[in-house]
């Protein structure tokens, strides 16, 4: 009990900010302009949520988490952390409940779109897709470095949180959402030890997050 008393959170990350970034921007470099695909597959996702076309939105994100997983975790962060691989995994997973739920329908909401919670999931997705690209080159780092819905791991886990409360409820709503907040937490705690800038962004988001979805589940019992 003593020795894992002992542990601090930097103890648990294997590398340094200048790696860390590095990686980022090496992801940048080998993918370019594969990003501006994925930011127009991601705009489309919302739009189709939007427009209740929820099943279209799941089958449009499905393939970039797989994507992500294999080309971000697997490929490359796991050189620098052996946990890597795993998170890989989980974006598998993310992308196989994305097309159970374009499949089944099962958890797609169709109450209109202005509501709170749809506010909010807007707000998130449009953050994830536009304001995440611009904290890189804002403070101080490459371009490249930008990190891209479709190509690094936190805005694809911020639009998906986003996407999740604009056009699902229920069960579906906590399933779609438990990874890409656990993703983030992970994140959030990662760049505060490496005192990285935006750090600051990752869990507010997440706690915007979490009260869209506490509303939304509130929501739906008076509709």
């Amino acid at each position: 009990m003593n020795t894992w008393a002992s542990y601090a959170l930097q103890d648990f990350i294997p590398f340094t900010a200048d790696i860390y970034f590095r990686l980022l921007e090496r992801m940048g470099e080998s993918f370019w302009p594969l990003h501006l695909l994925t930011l127009m597959l991601g705009a489309a996702a919302v739009l189709l949520a939007l427009k209740n076309r929820g099943r279209l939105a799941c089958l449009l994100i499905a393939p970039v988490w797989a994507f992500v997983g294999f080309a971000f975790f697997i490929q490359r962060y796991a050189e620098l952390n052996w946990a890597g691989s795993y998170m890989g995994y989980v974006f598998f997973a993310q992308a196989l409940l994305l097309l159970l739920i374009a499949f089944t329908c099962v958890g797609l909401d169709n109450l209109p779109r202005k509501k709170p919670a749809a506010v909010i999931g807007t707000a998130i997705a449009f953050a994830g897709l536009v304001g995440m690209p611009f904290i890189a080159p804002f403070t101080g780092g490459s371009w490249f470095q930008a990190e891209v819905f479709g190509i690094h791991g936190d805005p694809t886990a911020i639009v998906t949180l986003g996407l999740a409360l604009i056009m699902l409820r229920g069960w579906g709503l906590w399933l779609i959402t438990i990874i890409p907040a656990l993703w983030l937490l992970i994140s959030g705690l990662t760049l505060s030890v490496l005192d990285a800038p935006g750090t600051i962004v990752l869990f507010i988001v997440l706690a915007i997050g979490l009260i869209g979805l506490i509303w939304k589940s509130v929501e739906r019992k008076f509709v």
